[in-house]
């Protein structure tokens, strides 16, 4: 699902062919998840004595493992989709106390049995899967690149490098986002366009384009502290705004009103399978306002929030990352500030603290001396005086950038964020 230039593909069909013996290619069956889902027989033919330890960590069952009420057409009877369903600990700790070790190497007890063991079989259960599932008839692959749903995947990305502490992750959303700056992007005319596929395509982009990769551009940066991405998400912002933003009413139209074939500009006031752009754009705002400082991104944020108050005020469920939004404007704003080196030991390990709390309602800075803390210093005095502490990493915990006393150690942070 991923291009060799870092762009996330659309879409992988749910339907692929089921291969049978003898049957006429010019008629072939498709079913629901034929490529991705096992039989328990062809599991166990497959890794032979590997299999008992196998099924019982993925949940394998000779009936199928879909969850009762979750297959109303029953598709997936006597099929398996593979899901840890144990911790290695727990797989390791139960074939430990039935006295079973499963290919288990000579003169080693079943009380010897340890958790690297069955990571290593594992590893090699699934190679062997994998090589088999690789000859099956893949689904079809709609290889469209939405500049939207690549920013909720760098979102996605951004936010799991920070919790699950993996430098891949973070790899893996700059690479989209350097993608969509060099193929979806026009620098001359600020413009985001829509998709890409084997080129990019004349549509420009509409107003979930822009909140998306906006929002995923402010994740980047609090997972990168690259300056570069904040700055772009910025200029987004100011196009979105100039584009799409009601001054009148407020709340962002779906569409620019360029396409003369639009009689009338509509804005989307349901947060489905996607949120709505007004909403992830409320957000966005009352983040970047906070990032520069900025008064007149806090009052469009407000402005956005309160065109959708009747859908607010009588279906508020309607709306859940709107109610977000209402929720964050109506807090103190919060910051955390880190000065120091970003790839320091003692930074990385108040990065830890931080990222180790749920904290929705905070934006995290770096205050590491160079050209980014210069930037965020141009609209906000407070950061630009902020620095290390007797040659330390120090961390500030601000609201509306009134600070408490920095702290150079992750559990006296770890104390103030729980506050």
């Amino acid at each position: 699902m991923t291009s060799k230039e870092g762009g996330f593909f659309s879409a992988e069909d749910a339907d692929s062919p089921v291969v049978a013996a003898g049957a006429d290619p010019r008629h072939v069956k498709t079913e629901e998840g034929t490529f991705y889902t096992w039989i328990k027989k062809e599991i166990d033919a497959a890794l032979g004595d590997a299999a008992e330890i196998f099924d019982f960590h993925y949940g394998v069952q000779p009936h199928g493992n879909a969850p009762e009420g979750s297959d109303p057409h029953d598709e997936f009877r006597g099929k398996n989709i593979l899901i840890e369903r144990h911790t290695i600990a727990e797989t390791t700790q139960h074939f430990r106390n039935i006295g079973l070790k499963p290919v288990r190497p000579t003169g080693v007890s079943p009380v010897d049995y340890t958790e690297d063991q069955v990571r290593d079989l594992l590893k090699r259960c699934r190679e062997k899967l994998f090589a088999i599932r690789e000859k099956r008839p893949r689904p079809h692959l709609d290889d469209k690149i939405i500049a939207s749903w690549n920013g909720l995947m760098i979102s996605a990305y951004a936010r799991a490098a920070q919790v699950l502490d993996d430098p891949r992750y973070l790899e893996i959303a700059t690479r989209a986002a350097k993608f969509l700056r060099t193929n979806l992007y026009e620098e001359k005319s600020k413009l985001l366009y829509r998709n890409y596929r084997g080129g990019r395509s004349d549509i420009e982009g509409f107003a979930d384009d822009y909140a998306f990769v906006i929002q995923g551009l402010l994740d980047l940066y609090e997972a990168s502290f690259d300056v570069d991405w904040l700055k772009f998400a910025i200029e987004l912002q100011e196009t979105q705004d100039r584009l799409f933003f009601d001054e009148k009413n407020g709340g962002y139209f779906s569409t620019s009103g360029k396409d003369q074939s639009v009689f009338l500009r509509m804005k989307d006031d349901n947060d489905g399978a996607e949120p709505a752009a007004s909403s992830v754009a409320a957000l966005n705002l009352l983040r970047l306002a906070q990032f520069r400082d900025d008064k007149t991104m806090a009052e469009r944020a407000r402005k956005t929030i309160d065109a959708f108050a009747t859908t607010l005020s009588h279906f508020p469920s309607a709306m859940p990352q709107m109610l977000v939004a209402l929720d964050y404007s109506l807090s103190k704003p919060r910051q955390i500030v880190i000065a120091g080196k970003k790839d320091a030991p003692e930074t990385q390990a108040l990065f830890k603290a931080v990222h180790s709390h749920f904290l929705p309602k905070t934006i995290l800075l770096l205050a590491d001396g160079s050209d980014g803390q210069k930037f965020l210093g141009e609209k906000n005095e407070a950061i630009r005086a902020m620095s290390m502490v007797e040659g330390k990493p120090a961390a500030y915990v601000c609201e509306n950038f009134t600070c408490k006393a920095p702290v150079t150690e992750p559990k006296q942070l770890a104390k103030l964020l729980v506050e």
